[in-house]
């Protein structure tokens, strides 16, 4: 067979299938090695092998729909679009990328086939959701660039803005690995085989292009990013080999549409002289973490009585990355005195963590805009608090209480904002007729609202006025779901109808 009879197979192939088949094949063709949640109405469906796969991992109902044209039916499964939120972390936790195709129009204000379009790639270390992420666990995304004599690594957690940069030989890449615990680690293609050698693959390793591994490329983007001239700033423009790694990571994060990353507000270097190392056999075998069988438990387990996840978070850090200066392991012994030797301060701080809760990924959900009204209102119960814990170190004796203090910063311009302008009671999601904005803050709102709540009263204030504007007396307003709302005049008083009003339909006594 010809190369042009073979194309012409294909595309008459094409033509045989429907329409909304062909959306969905273009958009497989551009991301193959994803899941495709490709919204059709009230659901989301997979198709052909997606939906093997997701009706395997996801245990639904594995159907099947016809294929227009061609022998065999597609293999689809499905499930509603407000499920969401309980099967994707699912299919994440899984290890597979999922891209959720959206409908980007009102179905029903066309005719014609609906637009669609990717909106969000999602993967093992890129994830936002609270189903998917373990609230007391940070969740990477690692990258990992083979320089001339040196690997240079970084690591994001994108639900919390942290973004980290690192530099060491093979030892010094397994123990980062082993300790930040990455969901998916990007490497430049060809090299996986290489990082498997140190590491083990225990990782979701995901290869990139060579071209998002190189230097200058990866200096303009953090420079970017980050609004600066200059990395010197962040204390790592001379780590050339961490460099890629971490722009590796913002190109990823554009690959994979995330581009809402204004919370990412800083790049901090892993300085490993800081800290004793610990190398992920040691950690292992002391159960510092993790117990050496499902009955036991670690050390972290036995002292966590953390009140916030950020807590829980930093004190997992604390414990694979040993403080060695003397001067720093005192400070931290100083306030940790200051809590026991001023213990009302201590009770009202264990008090008020609990209504803090994780303000740090609620943070990045604001910056991402993917806040609810009532994770706003979480936001101000968290800053109140943030307030209270501020000004009462503020008031006591102790420099290190008081240095902590400083450190606090309880955003009452923002506090003030959010209690003035949404009701206090606010909705978990926004939908039709959820109350969000408070009374008072917008007069066309308000006035909207007024007709909303109050709709017959405003349909009789119309009657009433155009009755004694016009001087029909039997003039009605009706509703019909032809017309929606339109206004009947008897036939007795046709003549006195205004010029402006559009004659929709006439009926045997009236119009």
């Amino acid at each position: 067979m010809t190369r042009t009879s073979t194309r012409k197979n294909a595309a008459a192939q094409k033509d045989e299938t429907t329409p909304m088949m062909r959306q969905f094949n273009d958009l497989k063709a551009k991301y193959a090695d994803a899941i495709i949640l490709f919204r059709c109405g009230d659901f989301y469906e997979t198709y052909s092998q997606d939906a093997v796969t997701a009706a395997r991992v996801l245990g639904i109902t594995l159907t099947h729909r016809s294929n227009k044209g061609k022998v065999g039916q597609i293999e689809m499964a499905g499930f509603p679009f407000h499920a969401l939120d309980t099967y994707l972390p699912r299919l994440v936790r899984a290890g597979y990328r999922v891209a959720i195709c959206d409908q980007l129009e009102d179905p029903k204000k066309t005719k014609t086939l609906v637009k669609r379009g990717i909106t969000e790639l999602i993967t093992p270390g890129v994830v936002l959701s609270d189903h998917s992420l373990d609230a007391r666990a940070n969740n990477f995304l690692a990258a990992v660039s083979f320089g001339a004599s040196q690997v240079g690594m970084s690591f994001l957690d994108i639900s919390t803005g942290e973004f980290l940069v690192a530099e060491g030989n093979a030892d010094a890449t397994d123990k980062l690995l082993s300790d930040f615990a990455p969901k998916e680690i990007l490497v430049q293609r060809g090299q996986r085989a290489r990082l498997e050698q140190i590491f083990g693959g225990k990782a979701f390793l995901y290869e990139l292009d060579d071209w998002a591994f190189t230097l200058p490329t990866a200096r303009e983007r953090l420079r970017h990013h980050f609004n600066v001239r200059s990395l010197k700033g962040f204390g790592v423009e001379h780590m050339v080999d961490a460099l890629p790694a971490a722009g590796a990571i913002l190109c990823y994060l554009e690959m994979t549409q995330h581009t809402q990353t204004s919370h990412i507000t800083r790049l901090q270097r892993i300085d490993e002289d800081r800290y004793v190392r610990i190398d992920r056999f040691t950690a292992r075998n002391l159960e510092l973490v993790q117990p050496l069988s499902s009955e036991g438990f670690s050390l972290l387990q036995t002292i966590d009585q953390t009140q916030t996840p950020m807590g829980a978070r930093l004190l997992a850090r604390w414990m694979l990355f040993p403080l060695q200066s003397v001067e720093a392991i005192t400070r931290r012994h100083d306030t940790i005195e200051a809590f026991f030797r001023h213990p009302a301060y201590y009770d009202l701080c264990e008090a008020h963590l609990a209504h803090i809760g994780d303000l740090e990924r609620l943070t990045q959900k604001v910056a991402v805009q993917r806040a609810t009204p009532r994770e706003m209102q979480q936001l101000r119960l968290a800053l109140e608090s943030t307030a209270i814990l501020q000004q009462q170190a503020t008031d006591i004796d102790s420099p290190a209480l008081q240095q902590l203090a400083q450190n606090l910063d309880a955003c009452a311009e923002l506090t003030a904002r959010i209690a003035h302008d949404l009701v206090p009671d606010a909705p978990s999601m926004l939908g039709k007729g959820s109350q969000v904005i408070a009374p008072g803050v917008s007069p066309e709102l308000d006035h909207l609202r007024s007709i909303s709540q109050g709709g017959r009263q405003e349909l009789l204030r119309i009657q009433l006025r155009e009755i004694e504007r016009t001087g029909i007396q039997s003039l009605k307003i009706g509703y019909n779901s032809v017309f929606g709302y339109y206004i009947e005049v008897r036939n007795t008083y046709k003549d006195q109808v205004p010029q402006e009003w559009i004659r929709k339909q006439t009926l045997t006594q009236a119009e």
